[in-house]
């Protein structure tokens, strides 16, 4: 018989192991996809401490580490790449949001989780279903069917994406493009980008972030489709002061040590937060996913995957 003693020392070792794996992830020896499996693998063996709220600190430590971001990417720099990437954004979001309509009837899906799957894929993943889901009055069951099948891809493209990227021949520039607006979630476009190299990650960041400023008038619509409630709508600011953080870096140029400093930090914050991602990542959410939900994920991730590489390889 395990008495209380006993269990709680099986606690402190399992939460011991735990927080020491994250913290080595700051250690440059640790790369995103390694830290993602890492989670993934404290989760199997029921290594994550209990009174430990994941989801909650990997979303504001992703927010802090986003921002400082920031602080390494030049004002001109994030202007091109906003405005070259502009049609292209615009484009992919609602062709996604047009054939995840269209396949979702086609597969006589339930039609709120293949809404939720079809946002998540066109704007930012995790994000952007948590702002839609309460503008459309989705279920529990419904959000997480989409989470789910969005996380599953996501960690597969943490892996997949550098390689096809190298095995193109891609420059940082197309690569960051095309990680922006083929991966769903921002971890993971920082973490594949920033694998790839520094100018991809600058340039993946700004896109995205570009990318997720679409929530609102996503939800927004959404909203009156669904007829559901617009007050409900999450407004992403974190967005916001990262804008900030690179004017102020551009206007007070004195403190570039500083900055490069900042920067170098929130990369390995990044890490943190991939492996964060991957221990809320269990065998019961991948067989919760359920088949009709991951075949539309997948199908809708293709089709922008292959549509904007070919894009950016031929068109640009």
């Amino acid at each position: 018989m395990i008495t209380v003693r006993t269990f709680l020392s099986q606690s402190n070792k399992s939460d011991a192991i735990f927080y020491i794996v994250a913290l080595l992830c700051l250690l440059p020896i640790i790369s995103s996809p390694i830290a993602l499996v890492l989670g993934f693998t404290l989760a199997t063996f029921g290594l994550v401490p209990h009174r430990f709220n994941v989801a909650a600190f990997t979303k504001k430590l992703l927010s802090y580490s986003i921002i400082g971001l920031g602080f390494g990417i030049h004002l001109n720099q994030a202007i091109e790449a906003s405005q070259n990437g502009l049609g292209l954004i615009v484009t992919s979001i609602f062709a996604t949001l047009l054939l995840g309509y269209l396949l979702t009837r086609t597969m006589r899906l339930e039609a709120k989780t293949g809404h939720l799957i079809a946002s998540g894929t066109a704007i930012c993943g995790g994000s952007a279903i948590a702002a839609v889901a309460p503008a459309i009055n989705a279920k529990d069951d419904q959000t997480s069917l989409a989470l789910a099948t969005v996380f599953v891809l996501n960690a597969i493209a943490l892996f997949l994406f550098p390689v096809i990227g190298h095995a193109l021949d891609m420059s940082q520039q197309a690569f960051g493009t095309w990680a922006a607006i083929a991966i769903h979630d921002t971890s993971s476009v920082v973490g594949a980008a920033g694998a790839y190299g520094d100018e991809a990650l600058k340039t993946a960041t700004t896109l995205k972030l570009a990318r997720a400023l679409w929530i609102i008038p996503v939800a927004l619509l959404s909203a009156m489709l669904f007829k559901g409630n617009r007050k409900k709508i999450g407004v992403p600011y974190f967005i916001l002061f990262y804008c900030a953080a690179i004017v102020f870096a551009h206007f007070v140029p004195s403190l570039q040590p500083i900055y490069d400093g900042i920067f170098s930090a929130s990369k390995r914050l990044l890490v943190v937060c991939l492996f964060l991602i991957g221990s809320g990542i269990t065998i019961q959410k991948l067989r919760a996913a359920g088949l009709k939900p991951l075949l539309l994920g997948v199908l809708l991730w293709v089709g922008i995957g292959v549509g904007s590489l070919c894009y950016i390889q031929f068109a640009v």
